[in-house]
């Protein structure tokens, strides 16, 4: 029957309503959802187009194994088998650390996760990579350290704040809040809000603010150091707040007290004068701060988002109404890992720690290459594309060719699945029941269980499910008397009763219950995600219980089951919880309750980042005279999970953007082909001139590069990306600071 049905986009973090018109099983039309009470009927051209990310010809129906060079369709049970038998064979021979997952981060898909970490630990491994580990993870461990536990991260309290000041962060196109372009609009418009935007380039963002420092490229981290200095030589730091809530100032005050801030503006070429207004607003105003990956993927990368936490801290901004809040969560991103307790893993070429319980990408070539016996050998990729979605493409072949296991489970044939040894077939999150965890907003907390609006073709199964019967087939999960099964078929409180019951019985059983959840209750309900949300609520975090009672749920032993329904009866999803903004502090997890501002192995980073050394770290390259920053957020690009490039149709794509006036020096004109090299290798592109981009500069999109269907659409950036130009603490990739050269592509032939 042909019907509007209702859905969210899946495209990014925000997952904005979605209404979708269904016709023989297919989406014909698409329009914002305006009974989402997150996205209230806003949604970008991204998820207007989601019809072109379900619908295409690479999709994945029935598993596949390559069989000398080529894949050939089979059954589920040898598919299984076959996994099973040689990942117990590599977890026998070679120990748990050579046994990696990566997956989790796609926004149609958080539920795999917990799923796929259970069998993980049941494997004995902890080696969990994932997308958060590409961008955040400095960001989480810094905020980590300051409030307690890494998951504990601020946001800007967007609805109340009077000064935003953005860094790194083109909100206009890259959104990272609800209704981004609605809120820029109010808040241009508003005469006593201000927005304080620092970028290198102008950008759509940047026409919207009152104040515009356009810094040197790569010197964010520089340029926070003389905000703080300027704050604290001229007394501008909230006292009372710090006395009253933060440990360490003491340590950290000497950082800046006699820092030449004057000489450090200078080398960002900005004005001295203009820099000291911005720092005095910002310490004085009711203000928040929202960076993005230009700096998450900039030079010092962790390093400046703790002196961002730090410029928070002195100005008395965190856990403040119109400052940095912590929201309130239905579940946490993930798990506090402490890297100086022993039980947290590091990995065993490169030495780099799991980080909110996730390891980075970046390292993962070199951790399947290395000579160590621990060496990675097998890993599983879930809902994620490697070699076009992080950096070093070509590292990424190299190392994946070395596997001697890697399984893909995709919507489509993509460049990851096309070098794995089988390939299965997952619903898509328009065929599944599934939701996502992250939670941008305050004082409320939202959450959407999507639910499935078209049925699948062919054999896929959602993520989770496959996950789940690998596990059995691996032995891990116990045997489930059929009472329990009976238990599942009848009302929730008897199979509730009849889960406790068999816990108790078999205590040795607790660490697997996950799957004894998802063969029971996931197969009556006829989805493994919807019976973990129904687990998952049974036994949630106590902050979410108080949040939840708070905006109205029972506060008794019903109060998950009421959560449950309410969300099944709300497909467009609503508010469960609401955080006490008015004592947001109270959720710091320290010894004292205070912000530990002093992190004494940041100390020499820091200090070490004054104006001449940074002089001398951004001089010029004469065989690589341009600054690349990779990842232009624009109206067409997303990711890569848009496959089908006839959503862009018409439309200019996977440009690399540079000034007329550095154009017309290397006698380049726009539209022509240009190759851009870098020290990880060389890619063409087409050349599009930008009054926007500053001299020196180039940019280039993500999440090109695709190969659909014989062609290639625009270039792969991420093959201009070494993995080895990295933070020194968290791996993140520097995509924002690749030096290169750019050429004319000869026409010939």
């Amino acid at each position: 029957m042909a019907e509007w049905r209702i859905t969210a986009c899946v495209l990014c973090a925000q997952n904005c309503g979605l209404e979708v018109f269904v016709d023989d099983n297919r989406i014909l039309k698409v329009r914002p959802d305006k009974s989402n009470p997150r996205s209230q009927g806003y949604a970008c051209r991204k998820g207007l187009n989601i019809a072109y990310h379900q619908h295409h010809a690479q999709r994945l129906t029935h598993p596949l194994k390559k069989v000398d060079g080529a894949f050939q369709q089979i059954s589920w049970d040898q598919a299984f088998d076959e996994i099973a038998k040689k990942l117990r064979g590599i977890v026998n021979e070679h120990g748990p650390r050579a046994l990696a997952y990566m997956g989790g981060g796609g926004q149609g898909s958080h539920f795999q996760a917990a799923f796929a970490l259970r069998l993980l630990h049941a494997l004995g491994s902890q080696y969990h990579y994932s997308a958060l580990a590409q961008e955040l993870t400095g960001n989480f461990w810094a905020q980590g350290r300051v409030l307690g536990r890494q998951y504990l991260f601020t946001l800007p309290d967007h609805a109340t704040t009077d000064l935003m000041l953005a860094i790194g962060w083109n909100g206009w196109m890259s959104h990272q809040m609800p209704q981004a372009r609605r809120w820029f609009e109010k808040i241009a418009r508003d005469p006593k809000r201000l927005l304080i935007v620092v970028d290198p380039h102008h950008t759509e963002t940047t026409r919207l603010a009152d104040i515009h420092l356009a810094l040197r490229p790569g010197t964010d981290a520089l340029l926070t150091r003389a905000m703080i200095a300027i704050i604290l030589q001229e007394g501008w730091q909230n006292r009372a707040y710090i006395e009253q809530h933060v440990t360490g100032f003491e340590q950290i005050e000497s950082w800046f007290k006699n820092f030449d801030a004057h000489a450090a503006v200078r080398v960002c070429e900005l004005e001295y004068e203009q820099v000291r207004e911005v720092a005095r607003l910002f310490a004085t105003r009711q203000s928040s701060l929202h960076n993005d990956l230009g700096v998450f993927m900039n030079r010092h990368s962790t390093a400046t988002t703790y002196l961002h936490t730090l410029l928070l801290a002195v100005c008395g901004r965190i856990g403040v109404r119109g400052g940095n809040v912590i929201p309130g969560y239905l579940t946490t991103l993930g798990v506090h890992s402490d890297e100086r307790k022993a039980r947290t893993w590091r990995t065993v070429a490169t030495n780099f720690p799991a980080i909110l319980g996730t390891f980075p990408p970046n390292v993962m070539p070199e951790e399947i290459l290395s000579d160590h016996p621990e060496r990675l050998r097998a890993v599983i990729v879930s809902n994620s594309n490697p070699l076009r979605s992080y950096a070093d493409t070509t590292a990424y072949e190299n190392a994946f060719a070395h596997l001697d296991l890697l399984v893909t489970f995709e919507l489509a044939m993509t460049e990851t699945a096309a070098l794995s040894h089988y390939v299965l077939p997952a619903r898509s999150a328009f065929e599944s029941w599934d939701g996502s965890f992250f939670a941008w907003t305050f004082p409320e907390i939202f959450f959407q269980m999507r639910r499935p609006v078209v049925e699948p073709i062919g054999e896929p199964l959602e993520d989770s499910e496959i996950l789940v019967r690998l596990a059995d087939r691996l032995g891990i999960v116990p045997t489930i008397p059929d009472s329990l099964h009976e238990a599942a078929r009848q009302d929730r409180m008897t199979y509730g009763l009849a889960l406790m019951a068999f816990a108790q019985d078999h205590p040795e059983a607790v660490s697997t219950l996950p799957f004894v959840v998802a063969k029971t209750l996931g197969s009556a309900m006829g989805s493994v995600n919807r019976a973990a949300l129904w687990a998952m609520l049974q036994i949630p975090p106590r902050s979410f219980r108080e949040n939840a009672v708070r905006i109205g749920f029972p506060d008794d032993l019903t109060l998950g089951d009421a959560v449950f329904d309410a969300l099944m009866e709300h497909p467009e999803g609503l508010w469960v919880g609401k955080c006490d903004p008015e004592n947001n502090l109270a959720q710091i997890n320290t010894k004292d309750g205070k912000l530990q501002v002093h992190i004494p192995e940041m100390e020499e980073w820091v200090c070490s980042i004054d104006a001449s050394s940074e002089q001398a770290a951004l001089g010029t390259d004469a065989e690589l005279p341009f600054i690349l920053q990779a990842g232009r957020h624009n109206d067409t690009n997303a990711n890569t999970l848009m496959r089908d490039a006839g959503w862009n149709k018409g439309r200019r794509v996977g440009t690399l953007a540079m000034h007329p006036d550095d154009a017309a020096e290397l006698d380049l004109i726009d539209g022509q082909p240009v190759q851009i090299s870098t020290e990880a290798g060389s890619v063409n592109a087409e050349l599009e001139l930008s009054a926007g981009v500053r001299r020196g500069v180039v940019v280039m999109p993500h999440g090109f590069g695709l190969e659909y269907e014989g062609h290639v659409v625009g270039a792969n950036v991420n093959r201009l990306t070494k993995n080895t130009h990295r933070d020194p603490l968290a791996a993140t990739p520097l995509h924002r600071y690749i030096r290169c050269r750019v050429d004319r592509v000869s026409m010939r032939g």
